[in-house]
């Protein structure tokens, strides 16, 4: 073979291996680009400086006051655990064991009203310690009498708080005390002096729906809240004690918390996380049976739990700047939405209910909008300026223009946009 043509030769191999190694140079460029691009998208996360906290009412009976039950709790997304204690040992055993699972407990035992002093002296400096329970749905009559109660706890302990949680409100004038829930509301915040508010409501009805009073309830709780500028709490029912109330489900449960969020709520409770025993009502369903092994409802509570969690960024700490509803009807005492912020130019939501919110946390604000039906989704059109980010599940901020302008939320669940 001449040395011409094995030059040619060489020269085509050389030239076909430069095609290739170069066509590779830029495909590999592209994909790069792409991914560089999509990770551009998500790369930023939201940050906050705490959680909301979540509390799980008759959680760990005595009995059953492990390291391990607690561990399960806690890898359940709660940080409070709140059960009815017998006494002191109780309470003690139930310390012990949360604070080697990172879990704290609201402790309540017989020897905190008799001997309220010696008791707080006794746990107060318990890593475990979350606060002091004090009573459940008191009437207007009790509240010179724990509202001296809290003031002998806070005298030797400062630092935790003390907890009672008040009637919703349907409960009866007698049961209340009051003819009016929001006078029974200002009376107790000004008579107990506590670091929160909390009430409990279970509005989802099998032969209602939505019950018609619990959007007014949080209407009338927040504003009074807000008044005395104090954070509120409130709940969400993980178990069936009657067949009046809805099952609960993931969307069940979703509605209840993104709505106590989106009026701006700083803690979070569930009724109950174990089935409690009761000889005048039928407990079932909660996360954990009275068998002591988990329902479908622990891993639906686990999931939700993150989420909240991961959304830390937009409601921990927030203050609610206005709360709209938008649809066909809106619920009792509350206000239908009827103008945008100036960076949003279209929200609808084809006459289906939802709750428009928009929270203020330091130098952001949010558009919360939370499906209001827990049994169907609907389909949200929102359009904005070019500024306006989606929030995503995980936290993560992108710019709402990679999605399209409508898209669907779940039953029960929510779409949060930065703006």
């Amino acid at each position: 073979m001449s040395t011409d043509l094995q030059i040619q030769k060489s020269f085509k191999r050389n030239r076909t291996n430069i095609f290739w190694v170069s066509l590779r140079i830029i495909f590999t460029g592209l994909i790069l680009q792409v991914l560089g691009t999509q990770e551009s998208f998500a790369q930023d996360k939201l940050e906050s400086k705490g959680h909301i906290p979540i509390l799980g009412w008759y959680s760990i009976p005595p009995e059953e006051a492990t390291s391990a039950r607690y561990m399960e709790m806690r890898d359940a997304g709660f940080d409070y655990s709140f059960s009815f204690l017998g006494n002191l040992e109780e309470v003690q055993k139930s310390l012990d064991a949360a604070q080697k699972a990172g879990m704290k407990i609201v402790i309540g035992c017989p020897e905190l009203k008799t001997e309220t002093e010696k008791t707080v002296k006794r746990f107060m400096t318990h890593p475990a310690l979350a606060g002091y329970f004090l009573r459940d749905e008191p009437a207007v009559d009790a509240f010179t009498e724990l509202g001296n109660w809290a003031k002998r706890v806070n005298a030797v302990d400062a630092k935790h708080f003390c907890y009672v949680n008040l009637f919703p409100n349907y409960a009866t004038s007698i049961q209340l005390g009051t003819s009016d829930y929001r006078e029974y509301v200002n009376k107790f915040a000004k008579e107990v002096p506590l670091h929160f508010l909390s009430y409990d409501s279970y509005p989802l009805t099998t032969a209602e729906g939505v019950y018609s009073k619990w959007h007014q309830n949080l209407e009338i709780f927040a504003d009074e809240a807000k008044k005395i500028g104090k954070p509120f709490w409130g709940f969400a029912q993980s178990v069936l004690f009657d067949d009046f109330h809805e099952v609960p489900t993931l969307a069940t449960m979703r509605v209840q918390m993104y709505t106590n969020l989106a009026y701006g709520a700083q803690g979070l409770q569930y009724f109950t996380y174990w089935t409690p025993v009761s000889s005048t009502e039928d407990f079932r369903g909660a996360p954990i049976s009275l068998t002591g092994k988990r329902s479908a409802v622990y891993d639906d509570i686990k999931l939700l739990n993150q989420e909240i969690k991961n959304l830390a960024g937009v409601f921990f700490g927030a203050k609610l700047i206005s709360i709209n509803y938008a649809g066909k009807e809106t619920p009792m005492g509350t206000n239908r939405l009827s103008t945008l912020p100036a960076s949003l130019k279209v929200l609808e939501t084809g006459g289906k209910p939802a709750i428009v919110s928009i929270l203020e946390n330091g130098d952001k604000r949010f558009l919360v909008v939370v499906n209001m039906d827990y049994k169907h989704s609907i389909q949200l059109t929102l359009l904005g300026n070019d500024s306006l980010k989606r929030i995503l599940k995980d936290g993560s901020i992108v710019p709402a223009s990679i999605y399209d302008t409508t898209v669907d939320v779940g039953a029960g669940d929510i779409a949060v946009y930065m703006f």
